[in-house]
């Protein structure tokens, strides 16, 4: 009996000595997993209006974020988080900025600045209003099996929450899945990028950049990296360090689930390649483009302004939310939500070459530089946009450009089609044959005669 109750301790001891190996093993993860589960659930709750049990059992669901325990305030709005009782994380929401992960030491009474936004409802129909649409039947598109490409892209594989089909700015087919609709804001991850790209383009249509001029940061205008252009940054070509992995921990889940200012983070990495010969995916780098374009501005305010001043609200992306990171600075990486149709829009402006209802937006040249390849991308990336010149897409047309997100957030413009499609949903390449969908929509879309 003794040798047992002996072999049972020895045993439990070894389960214990395990366990905490794991813990301590695995802490740093947990805090990245418990701030990941706490931030994408307060952004579904207080950005999307989406309900808590909603975002547990389809957005929060997947492994290993499905463990972590998030526990939201209604009224004071936001949520907290664990794994097991460890590692405690708190994501708060705050009007105008969206939600954002805070420290121990974070004073909830501090104020902050928001942006002031111009809301000017139109009784114009979509695409510069929000008004319904005449009906307009081409006779040039096949709608019958427009409609069958379109059914196909839902099921529980391809977890596609909408999809919307525009043809000479008009709609010619729009679904959405089960609790989805028309308004419903969808967080465009990664898409994000190329609104920030987009306001550059506005900067030098002002006048009050060039691409190529030098990135203004003082920390690098004594080393290696003095010679790093606005462009360099633009194109993901600057030869920065950055590891861009979100199954471990890496450069930008720390960015995004540890760092109060997010742009600092690629700001401080060290150059191991050329400027224009070494292209590496970086979403750092586009935070530190948002950090940059802040310089360009007296105030906070006036940064905080401009992004929907001269652009979000001019072309009635009303629903369009982009959070912030602790300091205020726009993640623009990342961080951007909007209805599907309101993405929509945004594709129209770069297909109508920066030309809004007759205002240009910015310069058409904007849209040659930004659809470009950039070196040493095969032909893949221009300035945060994603490009089919290298034909990544095999079957679909080489003019092919878009804006891309995590999960499968795409906005894909074909010019010589007229044509812009939405697909968002949570499941990217590994489940949703983006190849074969663009071919299918562009193929029912025939010449005009």
């Amino acid at each position: 009996m003794r040798t047992v109750k002996k072999s049972l301790k020895i045993g439990l001891l070894f389960i214990v000595l395990g366990l905490m190996y794991l813990v301590y093993s695995q802490y740093p993860r947990l805090n990245i997993l418990s701030g990941y589960s706490a931030k994408n659930m307060s952004s579904s709750v207080f950005v999307a209006d989406r309900d808590a049990d909603f975002t547990d059992a389809t957005d929060n669901n997947f492994s290993p974020v499905n463990i972590a325990d998030d526990k939201v305030n209604y009224q004071s709005k936001y949520v907290e988080t664990s794994v097991y009782g460890l590692m405690k994380r708190k994501a708060i929401y705050r009007e105008g900025l969206g939600s954002v992960l805070v420290s121990d030491d974070f004073d909830d009474k501090a104020p902050f600045l928001v942006p002031r936004r111009t809301i000017n409802e139109t009784n114009e129909p979509f695409p510069y209003g929000n008004e319904d649409q005449k009906d307009t039947l081409f006779s040039n598109v096949i709608y019958k099996d427009l409609d069958l490409i379109v059914d196909n892209a839902f099921d529980s594989l391809k977890k596609t929450r909408a999809v919307l089909v525009i043809y000479k700015d008009q709609i010619i087919a729009e679904k959405y899945d089960t609790g989805f609709d028309k308004n419903s804001k969808i967080l465009g991850w990664s898409m994000t990028k190329s609104i920030t790209s987009t306001l550059f383009g506005i900067l030098q249509s002002k006048g009050k950049l060039h691409v190529n001029d030098l990135a203004p940061i003082d920390a690098w205008k004594d080393d290696e990296r003095s010679g790093i252009t606005i462009n360099n940054l633009l194109q993901m070509n600057s030869g920065l360090a950055w590891a861009e992995d979100y199954d471990k921990i890496s450069d930008a889940t720390k960015m995004l689930f540890l760092s109060k200012n997010m742009g600092k983070v690629q700001e401080d990495k060290e150059l191991v390649g050329k400027p224009n010969e070494t292209w590496n995916y970086s979403s750092g780098t586009t935070n530190l483009l948002s950090n940059i374009m802040r310089s360009y501005f007296d105030t906070h305010q006036d940064y905080l302004d401009f992004w929907y001043e001269e652009l979000i609200d001019k072309i009635g992306m009303h629903s369009m939310l982009i959070e912030t990171d602790l300091e205020g600075n726009y993640v623009g990486s990342s961080y951007g939500w909007a209805t599907p149709r309101d993405w929509a829009k945004f594709g129209l402006l770069y297909l109508h070459r920066g030309n809004w209802n007759g205002e240009q937006i910015f310069d058409e040249s904007w849209v040659d530089y930004a659809t470009a390849p950039t070196n040493t991308s095969n032909g893949r990336y221009g300035a945060q946009i994603w490009l089919n010149a290298g034909g990544y897409y095999p079957d679909a047309p080489k003019e092919v450009y878009s804006f891309n997100g995590y999960q499968g957030q795409r906005v894909f413009i074909v010019p010589s089609k007229e044509l812009v499609v939405v697909r968002m949903g949570l499941a990217g390449e590994d489940s949703f044959d983006f190849n074969k969908f663009l071919q299918d929509v562009t193929s029912v879309i025939g010449s005009t005669r």
